[in-house]
């Protein structure tokens, strides 16, 4: 009996210390590819490109409700800046401010 708890109570601590480990693939690569496959891979890239180029570029509004407006929407007007709020604000010493 004292065995088995001995066992729980290992299984539990290391349980934690495992899920902590790092996992290290000491295979950094796969095996190399043929030339043939590489032939392909360039063969499919290059179909792919190309695939890519005919898609047309989209000009049009996505907008749903767009021809249910009468006029466009308008900009909000931009705040004009005070005389008072532009002038540069002066210190009272008379050395640079920090």
């Amino acid at each position: 009996m004292k065995l088995f708890r001995l066992a729980a109570v290992l299984a539990v601590l290391a349980g934690p210390a495992y899920a902590q480990m790092p996992n290290l693939n000491l295979l950094q690569e796969g095996p190399g590819k043929t030339p043939e496959e590489k032939a392909a891979e360039a063969e499919r890239e290059k179909a792919y490109k190309e695939t890519l180029k005919k898609i047309p570029d989209s000009k049009a509004s996505n907008d749903p409700w767009g021809g249910m407006r009468s006029d466009p929407p308008k900009q909000p007007a931009a705040p004009k800046a005070s005389a008072a709020t532009s002038a540069p604000k002066k210190t009272k010493g008379g050395t640079a401010a920090n």
